[in-house]
C-alpha cells in the first residue's frame, strides 16, 4: 500500500511553483488549509521535511529538492498515462497540433495536409510555423504533438528525414552582383545580411555566417525573401522557398569562393508514440513517404 498520493504530490509541487500555501490554493482553486494538510500528511508519511520558511516565502529543503524532480516525473507520467486513455477511448483524435520549421518546402508540407485530411474529414488539424528551436520548444512545453524541426528533441523520439539546401543569393541588381571577381566572405561585411530570428521564447540562437556588420533581423523567412529579391541585402535561404524567384530572376545565387551552399538537417519529432492517435501516426507515414519521393525526384534530376 502507497503512503502518499497523487494529489498530495501535486499540492506539493503547486507550493513550490507558486511560492506559497495561499498562492497555490488560488492557482489549483484549493483552500489554503486543504494544500497545508495535504502537504503535512505527505512530509509525516515519508518521515522527512520538505518545506522550509524562508523570510515570506516557502522553500524546498535538500530533501525536498530531490522529491520535487521525482515528483515532477510522477505527475507527468501520470498525465500522459490518461492521455493515452483519453486516446484510446475516443478512438481518432479530433485535432492534430503540428509545429513546422519554415525551411521544411511547403507544397510538400500541403499534400501532406490534403492527404491526411482527406482521410480524416473530421479533424481539425492547427498548423504552428516556427523559426531554428521554435519547433522544439513548442514540443517541450506539449503545445504540439508532432514537430519537423531543425533542432532535435532532448528527451523523445528525433528521426533525420529531411535535409534543405540553402543558397547564398542577392538581387541581381545588388552591390555585390555587380562585381566582376567571386567573392570572399570579407567582402559580404560591409553589406547587409538578413537574418531570421529563432521563433523560441527563450532562445537567442543564430546559425550560419553573422559577420555581416549591418543586420536586419525578422521574424519569418518570407520576409526576408521579399526584402532580399527588392535588393536590401544578402542571406543564405532555403532552396524550397526560392525556386520560383530563382527561376524568374529576381535572385541570383553569389559568386563566392566558397560557402555559396550549404545544407540543414530536419528532424521529425514527438515526445511519446504512445499518445499518438491514427491522424498522427498516417501524418507520420506521409511525411516520411513525400520527402524520399521529393529525394528521388532530386536524384533523378541531377543524374540527368
Amino acid at each position: 500500500m502507497l503512503k502518499t498520493t497523487l494529489g498530495q504530490w501535486r499540492m506539493f509541487r503547486a507550493v513550490v511553483e507558486h511560492g506559497g500555501f495561499s498562492q497555490a490554493g488560488d492557482a489549483i482553486h484549493k483552500s489554503q488549509s486543504t494544500i497545508h494538510h495535504a502537504v503535512q500528511k505527505l512530509e509525516d508519511s515519508l518521515g522527512i521535511k520538505l518545506l522550509q520558511v524562508k523570510g515570506r516565502k516557502v522553500g524546498l529543503t535538500q530533501a525536498g529538492e530531490l522529491m520535487l524532480r521525482r515528483a515532477n516525473y510522477l505527475l507527468d507520467e501520470a498525465a500522459k498515462l490518461e492521455a493515452v486513455a483519453t486516446g484510446l477511448g475516443a478512438g481518432t483524435e479530433t485535432q492534430l497540433k503540428i509545429a513546422v520549421d519554415e525551411v521544411f518546402p511547403q507544397n510538400l508540407l500541403y499534400r501532406v495536409l490534403d492527404t491526411v485530411s482527406a482521410q480524416f474529414p473530421l479533424l481539425r488539424i492547427e498548423l504552428m510555423e516556427t523559426v531554428l528551436s521554435g519547433a522544439q520548444e513548442l514540443l517541450e512545453k506539449a503545445r504540439v504533438d508532432i514537430a519537423l524541426s531543425p533542432v532535435p528533441l532532448a528527451n523523445g523520439f528525433n528521426e533525420e528525414f529531411c535535409q534543405i539546401e540553402f543558397l547564398a543569393v542577392a538581387s541581381p541588381q545588388h552591390a555585390l552582383h555587380q562585381q566582376t571577381q567571386a567573392l570572399s566572405y570579407e567582402d559580404l561585411k560591409s553589406h547587409r545580411q538578413i537574418v531570421v530570428r529563432d521563433s523560441a521564447s527563450n532562445s537567442g540562437k543564430d546559425v550560419g555566417w553573422l559577420g555581416a556588420d549591418q543586420r536586419w533581423t525578422v521574424s519569418h523567412v518570407r520576409t526576408s525573401i521579399d526584402m532580399i529579391s527588392q535588393g536590401f541585402g544578402y542571406a543564405w535561404l532555403p532552396v524550397p522557398a526560392i525556386e520560383q524567384e530563382l527561376q524568374s530572376g529576381l535572385l541570383k545565387p553569389l559568386p563566392l569562393t566558397q560557402g555559396v551552399k550549404r545544407t540543414a538537417q530536419l528532424y521529425l519529432c514527438f515526445a511519446d508514440g504512445d499518445r499518438l492517435g491514427p491522424a498522427a501516426r498516417t501524418f507520420i507515414g506521409e511525411v516520411r513517404y513525400q520527402s524520399e519521393s521529393l529525394l528521388t525526384a532530386e536524384q533523378l534530376s541531377d543524374s540527368n
